[in-house]
């Protein structure tokens, strides 16, 4: 189980990384939907990774709120990350959502606070 853990956040930690890259480019080269595409699998790693730590089987949370809300209950301190109502979906059928950059950069914002967090914590180090 440790190694999932450590798995899933070596892999949130490299999501974000890209993500971060991506949004470094010049703003007409930026992919926006690939920030979005990235963010979330960070932000889902992150939690994921965070309840297999806890003893609690991921699976069974099929959303990223729901898994948000779970980690609430384990940790107070993930109200400082307020993922209620984050509805991002960048499945390619509505890809207008990850094309506003205030948008793009509240999904960055959202997974680079979990990091920050879990660092805080100390399960990243």
């Amino acid at each position: 189980m440790e190694n999932d853990v450590k798995k899933l956040f070596a892999n949130a930690v490299a999501k974000l990384k890209e993500a971060n890259h991506e949004l470094c480019r010049p703003e007409e080269d930026v992919v926006s939907w690939l920030v979005c595409q990235k963010a979330q699998h960070a932000i889902e790693n992150y939690l994921r990774g965070y309840l297999l730590n806890m003893g609690v089987d991921p699976s069974g949370y099929d959303s990223i709120e729901r898994m948000y809300r779970e980690c609430l209950k384990l940790n107070s301190e993930f109200e400082k990350v307020d993922l209620n109502g984050f509805t991002c979906d960048y499945t390619q059928d509505d890809m207008a959502y990850c094309n506003d950059i205030n948008k793009i950069s509240n999904c960055y914002n959202l997974a680079d606070g979990l990091d920050t967090l879990l660092r805080k914590e100390k399960l990243i180090v």
